[in-house]
């Protein structure tokens, strides 16, 4: 197996998205059943337009909880964060791995003219550091 380099070496294809006029409660229903932090946001033609993470829909929730309102009633796109920070596939895993440091965001949706083909999360991006860490140290043949 070559040593991972960029993302598309260690990405998750196909990844769960959720459309931007979903429920509230249906997005953190997912978010729960499927154990995940996040998720890409797309439009009804597939085109990523926001994250949703566990803190947003948090947030929401404790607002409506506050505010006496309903959660109930809330869309995907009122709560989801709109500024997507991605990646693409053929870009380096260091550098992927330092602006994730840099920017405390734990995934990145993978954008490959427009379209999402994959996402990469920190546990992807660690495991890619490590394989790449143990060939320099072992180095296939010594």
């Amino acid at each position: 197996m070559p040593t991972p380099n960029t993302i598309k070496d260690c990405m998750r294809r196909n990844p769960l998205t959720i459309n931007c006029n979903s429920n509230l409660v249906q997005a953190v229903e997912t978010l729960v059943e499927y154990k995940l932090t996040g998720v890409t946001v797309v439009d009804d033609d597939g085109h990523p337009v926001g994250v949703l993470s566990e803190i947003d829909c948090i947030k929401s929730v404790l607002n409506a909880i506050y505010n006496d309102g309903d959660p109930e009633h809330a869309l995907v796109q009122d709560v989801m964060t709109s500024t997507i920070v991605s990646c693409t596939p053929g870009d380096s895993i260091v550098e992927v791995a330092a602006d994730m440091l840099a920017t405390r965001q734990r995934r990145r949706p993978v954008i490959e003219n427009g379209r999402l083909v994959g996402q990469v999360s920190s546990s992807n991006v660690l495991w890619a550091l490590m394989e790449n860490s143990r060939r320099r140290v072992h180095p296939k043949g010594s």
